[in-house]
């Protein structure tokens, strides 16, 4: 049984018009599987290929847009790309975003609907993740949020210390996990999550066994009879186990 990270998926206000602005940014497919759900997807690949990872946006009545526990980071190849993706981004409808970061080398701004993300400069670490370079998670317990995520995925434990903690898949390309240590109590559902594939996705609810075993909780966000499971890792960031539709 294996559990695949196969997407970020981001609650919106007007989920269009926000896929829009990320497939613009990426360069991806646009499509919808229903109303109020846009999927991105890169270029020449078809869901769930292993080889791709995803993006979907998905319109909720009254979205967060003031907090920000879970953020992505993009990648670049030079510092020319960089320039050049922050001024597209803004071209699209990006706006500069203070976060406290002070002088940094990253970029950091808003989408449309007020979701944080950064624009690194070039890391050669991300030079084979694809557009995401990671999904970056604010946590009090960086060891004890990497012991669970590394359980979860099975991935490869990059680097983990008190305040930082990375993993990546060994068997693909795809986003880095990172977990960064922040101080604070939180009492919000984020925007943006993770979604999980079983492989083979008739194992669903034996893999959700198992991640209650390890300490994930089920919670209701008023998702109703659904195909997919929706758990809480142990800090309460909400993720989903997708199922057969």
């Amino acid at each position: 049984m294996v559990l695949r990270l196969v997407q970020v998926n981001v609650k919106a206000r007007d989920d269009a018009a926000l896929g829009r602005f990320w497939a613009e940014a990426f360069g991806w497919d646009v499509s919808s599987e229903g109303p109020g759900v846009t999927n991105l997807e890169p270029e020449g690949v078809d869901w769930p290929d292993p080889a791709a990872f995803y993006m979907d946006l998905v319109s909720v009545p009254d979205p967060e847009t003031v907090k920000y526990r879970v953020h992505l980071d993009l990648a670049t190849t030079s510092a020319a790309h960089q320039a050049e993706l922050v001024a597209r981004l803004k071209d699209l409808g990006a706006t500069p975003a203070d976060v406290g970061q002070g002088d940094v080398p990253w970029t950091v701004l808003a989408d449309p609907e007020g979701n944080v993300f950064c624009v690194l400069e070039p890391r050669e670490m991300y030079r084979d993740t694809g557009p995401i370079a990671a999904v970056v998670v604010d946590c009090a317990d960086p060891r004890a949020m990497a012991r669970f995520w590394d359980q979860t995925l099975n991935w490869t434990l990059h680097e983990v210390t008190d305040d930082h903690a990375v993993l990546r898949s060994a068997d693909g390309p795809g986003p880095y996990l990172e977990f960064l240590r922040k101080s604070g109590a939180r009492a919000w559902w984020n925007r943006v999550h993770l979604d999980l594939l079983p492989d083979p996705i008739d194992d669903k609810e034996a893999e959700v066994t198992r991640l209650r075993a390890l300490g994930a909780a089920d919670i209701d966000l008023g998702q109703g009879d659904v195909p997919w499971t929706v758990l809480a890792d142990p800090e309460g960031n909400e993720f989903c186990v997708l199922g057969r539709h």
